[in-house]
């Protein structure tokens, strides 16, 4: 526990096997024993079981009980300690919430979701906001809602249920028992929180945070972890060996065939494989390492996708790079016909205009580039989310200078990615593939300039077929079409970035 936290400790023996059971804060009544897994409730100075706990799985977070951390609430720097931990699922994956019991006695939730991490607390009124609709957990998701004057976007609305928890606990959903939850995400990166678990609801609201901004001691050490060298199954339609690397994959692919397998319902469940015919090679190999943006990124996943926009029978085609590192999380690096970017999952959700030409987050504003609908057409890899070779999404891109922004509509569920672009010299250099880099040289979106050997001539033609053309649609009227950007869908489906 962080140093000048106050000391305040309460132990009794588990009603069921005698182990002492911990009680550092006072505002968590239940508790899961360390050695039987029996939950227990503290009722005065007696424990009382109440059943039993499943086991976590193994997610190979960076957190465990007793991490201790500091974060910036209220305008004031508060020390906090992790004394619990909740494991939940959902349709759109499963994410775990860490108790954090505070220096003023109040607890508070750091949600973890694939390396994305929110810090949420209890909502401070003491009522549901106003215009909270009793159909909220029925609305689609990418719908919007206005709650005590201030609009936000609805990114997930569905079912949820406990997996497993462990240490001291303020609230205890049945196991296994689905409640509705909702999630809401607003322009300025907030996160509310709706668990309709309770009468009445019980609401979270924080945002988005970076684990080295916590200033985090007493992590799990990775030298010291235990390494089980990877999940091993053969392969269910050819039957070579397939070893999977991270616990919280959900899907992956054969060395061998290239069959896509579905994890999701675990090695020990029934694995499904798909066939898939596999066409390109990535040029940065699965499993090499790279430094960007001063991080260190492992290369887990590929994936190749083709779009295309209504009303226009042309295909584009773009790759995604899915990189992982333990404390970052995900990211995506995509490889597209102007460029290469690196993008992440957003934690808010933009304030887009009724015409979806702009879109508004966290002060910056885009331009609408393009519009289409997105097809996985090969996947190679690991994956956090049970990707399918044919599954299709609803894209948005938009572009303000350098930066970018993504809505991707699917699987009930609307994410929001955000990133930058990033030269092919960078991308090449960070994979030690600098001896390669022609083959990263991209189409670069900007004033015209001539490729070599392109002669005087050449440029006048082209220069006039364009003035031409200008002038032809100009004559049109009525015409506003855009141009698009085919930097791809710069991310991907994701269920991460939620703490729900």
């Amino acid at each position: 526990m962080a140093a000048d936290a106050p000391q305040r400790h309460y132990r009794a023996p588990c009603p069921s096997c005698g182990a002492p059971v911990e009680f550092r804060s006072a505002a968590a009544p239940y508790a899961v024993c360390g050695y039987c897994r029996s939950t227990v409730v503290r009722s005065g100075e007696q424990l009382r079981r109440i059943g039993r706990m499943a086991e976590l799985f193994d997610d190979h977070s960076p957190l465990q009980l007793m991490a201790s951390g500091r974060i910036a609430l209220d305008g004031k720097d508060q020390p906090f300690t992790l004394i619990g931990r909740l494991q939940y699922q959902s349709e759109a994956g499963v994410w775990a919430e860490w108790i954090a019991a505070l220096q003023d006695g109040r607890t508070a939730t750091l949600g973890e979701d694939n390396g994305a991490y929110v810090f949420t607390q209890p909502d401070a009124a003491a009522h549901p906001p106003a215009g909270l609709p009793p159909d909220l957990p029925r609305q689609p998701a990418g719908g919007t809602v206005t709650l005590d004057g201030q609009p936000w976007v609805v990114a997930f609305s569905g079912r949820a249920q406990l997996l497993a928890a462990e240490g001291e606990l303020p609230k205890l959903p049945a196991l296994g028992q689905p409640f509705e939850l909702v999630e809401l995400r607003s322009e300025d990166g907030q996160v509310l929180s709706i668990d309709y678990g309770h009468a009445p609801p019980a609401i979270e609201r924080g945002r988005a945070v970076q684990l080295q901004d916590l200033q985090l001691t007493g992590l799990k050490d990775e030298s010291t972890r235990e390494d089980q060298g990877g999940r091993s199954f053969a392969c269910p339609h050819c039957g070579a060996p397939v070893t999977v690397q991270l616990d919280s994959s959900k899907s992956c692919t054969c060395p061998s065939c290239h069959s896509l397998i579905d994890l999701s319902a675990g090695i020990g469940g029934e694995l499904k494989a798909v066939e898939q015919s596999v066409h390109s090679t990535p040029l940065i190999p699965l499993g090499a390492s790279g430094e960007l943006e001063g991080v260190r990124w492992q290369v887990v996943g590929y994936q190749r996708r083709i779009g295309h926009e209504p009303g226009d029978d042309e295909r584009f085609a773009w790759s995604e790079y899915l990189l992982y590192h333990r404390e970052r999380g995900f990211a995506f690096l995509v490889d597209a016909e102007d460029g290469w970017s690196l993008v992440r999952t957003a934690t808010g959700a933009p304030k887009i205009d009724k015409d979806h030409r702009r879109a508004r987050y966290l002060g910056a504003t885009y331009t609408l580039q393009s519009s289409y609908e997105a097809t996985t057409t090969e996947v190679l890899g690991e994956f956090y989310w049970p990707v399918q070779a044919g599954q299709k999404t609803d894209n948005r891109d938009y572009i303000s200078g350098n930066n970018l922004l993504s809505t991707e509509s699917g699987a009930g569920e609307v994410t929001t990615s955000v990133g930058s672009k990033i030269s092919a010299q960078t991308v090449a250099e960070a994979f030690g593939l600098a001896t390669a880099q022609e083959q990263f040289e991209r189409q670069e979106v900007g004033p015209f300039v001539a490729s070599k050997g392109v002669g005087c001539m050449t440029i006048i033609v082209i220069i006039i077929f364009f003035i031409v053309i200008a002038s032809i649609m100009d004559s049109c009227s009525g015409s506003s079409g855009y141009s698009r950007s085919s930097g791809g869908s710069f991310g991907g489906y994701s269920s991460g970035g939620s703490h729900k």
